[in-house]
């Protein structure tokens, strides 16, 4: 039930819908209670005394109240869907705002076909819930409510016999819904693994076709699909025993009050208008019993579906370990690390005991081996994970204490894998900053070197760049991405690696327009190219998680250290062309 609670709670807000919902339900209900009783009297005073000048005017009657229990019906339904809707809107909006909130440790781990499915067909489930069976289970019971007192003062013996089988029904729709629950969820989960399997299938398509997996792709997909239906059909077997069966017991409740209730007419101790009418109360209260069924099904799926999307929704934000509440809004650039260590929620340390001084304006590059810790000292400057221990300044100030939004505003960062939205160039590169006019954007541009690839184009930058910029080839998206980080102007850049995926003529273009940008910034990047290492003020070489050297290009390789091997294996052991260093790049 605290799933439920919690599901109407959400709810509420609408309370005025729901009460509207109530009034035209009690409304229609009231009016159900009527049309038995005028066939009772049609059947008594017209057709069994012959009077069939009575029935038009009864039949005047019933025509008002069928219309009035139609526009009930009306409301209710209008209303009810209403509700129901607004509060998965509600829902959907509220469990969408708190992905994006949440770390990246989370999104490390999350499946991103677990995130859709639960974000899309868990939260159906809930709106069918919310909408068909709440409506069922609050009419059924009203229903039931009304019929019953009627039933009992028209014959107890009768309603007696006819309820004779609710007991058993009652055990056997508990039994339904400890039934159906684990089934459901388990059905969730794998629908969840589906949608798994097929995005990522649609994200590496260029890769299974280039090594033409088709037909392995298409197995595994037909396994995890297979499996989606077995567990499918458990819950459609269940169903298919326990509908017929709940039928069955409500049946014999009916089979109860023909042989009584016509045994009682025979002997004229009831009219058969009365028999009739009796009848039809015990067909209103058999409608209930039969859709309890439909209600425990509907509402076992909800639960399910509830508890996977609360799941998410109770799991703390990326700023639950501490939020500032200082806004950053002038930024110089100074960054220190003090005794910063790191490690991942395995307890495997990343990174051990990190100290280090960057000055406002100063370009650092991050040398080592793969696995050394490059990557992850750039993701702990904009907080995307926080020190395990130690402390980073920005500024002489703790980053905790800053506010999350402010400090990442004054930090550009390319990653190494750009990833473009399906939008225009334009929108692509003033993603940051959408209140840019498009001159700022062509200033970007130009200085990432992407201007006139983008005024070649027929529609310039209103050109749409496709899903994750599948229209542009890898350096035309760098250079983009490049663009959005440089319209930012933030006094902090992170480029990782961010020229790995250009030619070297086009590097050098590109360098050229990064060294006036970066004269006032406070640069890091993890670098791949000798001229990338040669440009920087401080060289920062990593191995297993530690700092193990650190100066300009001529100090450490005249020390004859690490740097001085990663140097002769991964740069190609060759010194610098002094006339054109930037044509000199890392074999990789």
């Amino acid at each position: 039930m605290y799933t439920i609670k919690r599901l109407l709670g959400y709810a509420r807000r609408y309370w005025y819908l729901t009460i509207l919902t109530v009034v035209c339900m009690v409304g229609g209900v009231a009016l159900g209670l009527v049309f038995p009783k005028i066939l009772q009297l049609i059947i008594d005073r017209c057709i069994v005394p012959g009077r069939a000048d009575l029935i038009p005017r009864y039949l005047l009657i019933l025509s008002g109240l069928v219309v009035l229990k139609a526009l009930m019906g009306f409301g209710q339904g209008y209303s009810a869907s209403r509700v129901a809707l607004r509060t998965m809107y509600d829902i959907r909006n509220r469990l969408f705002d708190h992905i994006q909130r949440l770390s990246f440790s989370y999104h490390d781990e999350a499946e991103t076909g677990q995130l859709i499915s639960r974000s899309t067909t868990d939260v159906d489930a809930l709106r069918q819930f919310l909408g068909d069976g709440i409506s069922n289970l609050v009419g059924n019971t009203l229903i039931f409510a009304g019929v019953l007192p009627l039933c009992l003062l028209m014959n107890w013996r009768l309603a007696l016999l006819a309820l004779s089988t609710m007991p058993v029904l009652a055990v056997a729709v508990i039994r339904y819904g400890r039934t159906m629950r684990p089934l459901y969820t388990a059905a969730q989960d794998q629908h969840g693994r589906m949608t798994t399997t097929i995005q990522q299938n649609l994200m590496g398509i260029r890769v299974v076709k280039a090594f033409a997996r088709e037909d392995y792709e298409i197995k595994k997909l037909d396994s995890v699909a297979w499996e989606l239906l077995e567990r499918r059909m458990a819950t459609a077997r269940v169903s298919a025993f326990y509908g017929p069966m709940l039928d069955f017991i409500a049946a014999l409740g009916t089979a109860f009050i023909l042989w009584y209730g016509g045994t009682q007419v025979v002997q004229h101790r009831l009219t058969l208008g009365q028999f009739v009418q009796f009848s039809s109360y015990v067909g209103m209260l058999i409608w209930p019993v039969r859709m309890t069924g439909f209600v425990v099904d509907v509402t076992q799926n909800a639960i399910a579906s509830g508890e996977r999307v609360f799941e998410i929704l109770d799991t703390h934000p990326e700023t639950h370990l501490r939020d500032g509440n200082i806004e950053l809004e002038e930024c110089e650039g100074r960054v220190e690390f003090r005794n910063v260590s790191f490690g991942y929620g395995d307890g495997n340390r990343v990174l051990n005991n990190i100290n280090l001084v960057v000055e406002p304006g100063e370009m650092v590059a991050l040398v080592g081996r793969s696995g050394a810790g490059k990557s992850t000292i750039i993701n702990l400057i904009p907080r995307f994970y926080d020190a395990t221990d130690g402390t980073i300044l920005i500024d002489g100030r703790d980053i905790r204490e800053y506010k999350l939004s402010s400090l990442r505003r004054h930090i550009g960062i390319v990653s190494q894998e750009p990833f473009l939205f399906s939008d225009t160039i334009r929108g692509n590169i003033a993603y940051a900053r959408p209140d840019a006019d498009l001159d700022e954007v062509i200033e970007a541009a130009k200085a990432a070197n992407i201007h006139d690839f983008i005024e070649s184009l027929p529609e310039g930058y209103d050109t749409w760049v496709g899903e994750r910029g599948v229209n542009l080839s890898g350096g035309q998206k760098q250079r983009i991405a490049i663009a959005r980080a440089l319209l930012m102007n933030p006094p902090i850049l992170i480029l990782d690696d961010s020229t790995s995926s250009v030619d070297t003529e086009t590097e050098a273009l590109i360098q050229k327009a990064l060294a006036t940008l970066m004269e006032s910034r406070t640069t890091f990047v993890i670098a791949m190219r000798v001229s990338t290492v040669h440009r920087a003020d401080k060289i920062v070489v990593l191995d297993k998680g530690r700092i193990v050297e650190c100066g300009r290009h001529e100090e450490l390789l005249a020390r004859g250290g690490i740097y001085q091997e990663i140097y002769r294996l991964q740069l190609g052991g060759h010194e610098l062309n002094a006339d054109n260093p930037e044509h000199q790049s890392i074999k990789s």
